[in-house]
C-alpha cells in the first residue's frame, strides 16, 4: 500500500509540474535558436530550472549539453558527463580492482554468477516473462517503427556520444574524443537507417544552403527533436567526420614522436613534436603541455639544457599543476648547479604533493590525467623532503656561484668569442620574453578565462630563464676575454724571447770563431804584446807623416798661389 501511494504521489507531481518543465524548454529552445551567446546564457538558466524539477529528462540535458558545448564550456559539458568518459572508467575499475583484494573478488564474481544462473533458470521456467520469447504482431511491430515509438537502449541518448567527444578533443583527450566520436557516429549512421524506413521520397530532398548556414551549423546548438534530419545536423556530422581525421592525424604524428623518442632518435623527435606544436591549427591545451612535456624529454637526452628548460616552463604555464614538468625542471637546474631555483622548484613540488594528500585526489577534475597515481604520492614526498634538506645543506654551504653555464648555452670549454656570440644570439632570438609567449597563439583554450593567468606565468618564467642567460653570457665573455689577454701576453713573451735569440744567432754569424782567438792569446802572451806595440808605432808615424805633408802643401799654395805651377823639387814630393 505505502508503494503505492508513494508511485500515486509521484504521478501526481509530475503531472502538475510537466507543463512548467516544457514550458522551459520551448523558451530556451527559442533563445538557442537566435544562436546568441548571451540568450544562449539565459535558455542556460531556464535548462536548469526544469533539470531542477525533472533531473533525468532528456531533451533538457541535452539542450544543456549543446549551449553549453555552443560557448565553449568543455570543462562543464566534461563535469557534466564524466561518466561516459572511457579513460576515466578504466582509471576507476583499475583504482577498484587495485583496492579491493583477491578474495573479495573471487567472492563477489560467485556471486554475481549465481544471480546470473538464478535469473536464466527463472527465466527458462516461464519463457513468458522473457521478452525474447514474447509473440508480437508484424503489423504492431510496423506501427511502431513508422510512429517512431521503437529506441533501441544503444541508441538512446546517442547524443553524448557526439556532444563529449568534441568536447573531450578541445579538452586534449584525443584517445578518449576518438573513441566517442566514432561511436556517435556509428549509432547515427545506425539511426538515420532505422527512421529513413518511415521516410517518403520527399523526405530525403534537401533545403538548398549556402556555405556559410553549413559553416555555422558545425557547432550550431540543433534542437533534439527535429524530424526529420536537416542541413544542421548534417553539417555535424560532416564537421565531426573533419575533426575525427584532424584527430586521427594528430595521434599518429605523436605516436611517431613518442616511438622516436622511445628509440634514441632524439633529433627526429624533436621534429616530430615541433610539427605539432608549430602546426598551423590550434591545438588543444592539454594536448600541447603533452607534447611540450615530451620534447622537453628529448632536449634534454640531446644535452640542450635551454631548450629543456624553456619547454618545461611552457608546460607549467598550460598547466601548473604538472608534477612531472616541475621535477624535470628542478633536475636540469641541478645538472647546471643552480641550486637556489632547483630548490625554489623542490619546494613548489613539496607543497603540490602536501595539498594531494591533505584533499586525498590529484589536482583538477577527475577526467584529468596524471603521470603520477596517487598511492605513489607518499613515498614521492618522503625522497622529496630527503633531497631538499640535503639541498639546503649544499645551499648554506656556498655552494651557489659556480653555475655551469657552459652547459646551459651548450658550449664547450675553451670555446672562442665568436662562438659564444653566435649562441647567445640564436638563445636570445628564441627565449626572448616577447617571443616566448607566442606559442599561446596556437593554443586552444577549454576555458577562455585561463588565458590571462597562462600569459603571465609563461611571461614570468621567460623571463627568469632570459636573464639566466644573460649572466652566463657575461661571464662566460669575462672568462674568455681573460682567457685571451692571457693569452696574448703568452705570446708576446714568446715573441721578446724568439727575438733576443735570432739576436744572438745573428752575432754568432758575425763572429764565426770567437774561441780560437782567446787561445792563441793564452799560447804566445809576449808576442801579443810585442805586436800590440808595433802597431801602436806604426800608426803614429803614418800619422806624423800624412800631418807634415799636409803642412808642406799648405805652405806652397800660400806662398805661389792657385794658379802658379809647383817648383820641381816638390813636383815629386806632392805626387
Amino acid at each position: 500500500m505505502a508503494s503505492s501511494s508513494s508511485s500515486q504521489e509521484k504521478r501526481h507531481w509530475w503531472l502538475s509540474n510537466r507543463k512548467i518543465v516544457y514550458k522551459y524548454i520551448k523558451d530556451a529552445r527559442i533563445l538557442i535558436a537566435t544562436r546568441e551567446q548571451s540568450e544562449i546564457a539565459s535558455a542556460l538558466n531556464l535548462l536548469d530550472a526544469a533539470l531542477a524539477l525533472s533531473p533525468r529528462l532528456e531533451i533538457a540535458l541535452e539542450l544543456k549539453a549543446r549551449s553549453l558545448l555552443y560557448l565553449r564550456r568543455f570543462k562543464d559539458v566534461a563535469d557534466m558527463l564524466q561518466d561516459y568518459i572511457p579513460s576515466l572508467k578504466m582509471m576507476m575499475a583499475s583504482e577498484d580492482s587495485g583496492s579491493v583484494s583477491s578474495d573479495n573478488s573471487s567472492q563477489q564474481l560467485s556471486r554475481e554468477r549465481v544471480k546470473l544462473l538464478s535469473s536464466s533458470n527463472s527465466s527458462s521456467d516461464s519463457p513468458g516473462r522473457d521478452p525474447t520469447f514474447k509473440c508480437f504482431s508484424v503489423s504492431d511491430l510496423k506501427k511502431k517503427v513508422l510512429a517512431g515509438l521503437c529506441k533501441n537502449c544503444e541508441t538512446e541518448g546517442q547524443w553524448r556520444y557526439l556532444v563529449l567527444g568534441q568536447a573531450c578533443c578541445h579538452l586534449g583527450l584525443m584517445e578518449d574524443a576518438m573513441a566517442l566520436l566514432q561511436t556517435g557516429k556509428r549509432l547515427a549512421n545506425a539511426a538515420l537507417r532505422r527512421e529513413s524506413i518511415c521516410w517518403s521520397d520527399d523526405s530525403f530532398s534537401l533545403p538548398v544552403t549556402t556555405t556559410s548556414d553549413v559553416s555555422s551549423a558545425s557547432t550550431a546548438v540543433t534542437p533534439p527533436s527535429t524530424p526529420p534530419r536537416n542541413a544542421a545536423s548534417i553539417a555535424e556530422t560532416e564537421n565531426i567526420s573533419h575533426l575525427l581525421a584532424h584527430i586521427k592525424f594528430m595521434l599518429r604524428r605523436r605516436t611517431a614522436a613518442i616511438a622516436a623518442l622511445d628509440a634514441g632518435l632524439y633529433s627526429e623527435a624533436i621534429r616530430h613534436f615541433s610539427k605539432i606544436v608549430d602546426g598551423r591549427r590550434p591545438a588543444p591545451q592539454g594536448f600541447l603541455a603533452e607534447c611540450y612535456m615530451h620534447r622537453a624529454f628529448a632536449y634534454k637526452a640531446s644535452g640542450r639544457i635551454a631548450e629543456s628548460i624553456s619547454d618545461c616552463n611552457k608546460t607549467l604555464a598550460l598547466d601548473p599543476t604538472c608534477i612531472q614538468a616541475l621535477d624535470t625542471r628542478a633536475s636540469l637546474l641541478e645538472t647546471i648547479r643552480c641550486l637556489p631555483d632547483c630548490l625554489h622548484d623542490l619546494e613548489h613540488l613539496k607543497l603540490l604533493y602536501n595539498s594531494i594528500l591533505r584533499d586525498r585526489k590529484l589536482p583538477g577534475p577527475a577526467w584529468k590525467r596524471h603521470n603520477v597515481r596517487y598511492r605513489e604520492i607518499p613515498g614521492k614526498l618522503c625522497a622529496l623532503t630527503t633531497k631538499v634538506q640535503q639541498l639546503k645543506q649544499r645551499v648554506g654551504s656556498g655552494e651557489t656561484g659556480n653555475v655551469d653555464y657552459y652547459a646551459l648555452i651548450g658550449l664547450r670549454r675553451g670555446c672562442s668569442r665568436s662562438e659564444l656570440e653566435r649562441a647567445h644570439l640564436l638563445l636570445c632570438l628564441r627565449h626572448k620574453p616577447d617571443k616566448a609567449i607566442s606559442f599561446i597563439e596556437r593554443c586552444e583554450f577549454g576555458d577562455e578565462r585561463d588565458l590571462e593567468s597562462v600569459k603571465d606565468r609563461a611571461k614570468m618564467s621567460a623571463m627568469l630563464l632570459y636573464r639566466l642567460l644573460q649572466k652566463g653570457y657575461s661571464s662566460l665573455l669575462t672568462t674568455i676575454m681573460d682567457e685571451e689577454a692571457t693569452e696574448k701576453q703568452r705570446k708576446k713573451a714568446a715573441a721578446a724571447l724568439q727575438a733576443a735569440q735570432s739576436a744572438i744567432q745573428a752575432q754568432q754569424t758575425q763572429n764565426p770563431n770567437p774561441k780560437s782567438e782567446p787561445e792563441e792569446l793564452d799560447a804566445s802572451p809576449a808576442c801579443s804584446n810585442e805586436n800590440k806595440a808595433n802597431s801602436s808605432s806604426n800608426a803614429n808615424v803614418f800619422q806624423g807623416v800624412f800631418c807634415r805633408d799636409l803642412a808642406v802643401v799648405g805652405n806652397l799654395l800660400s806662398q805661389v798661389g792657385f794658379n802658379r805651377p809647383l817648383p820641381v823639387k816638390y813636383e815629386a814630393l806632392s805626387c
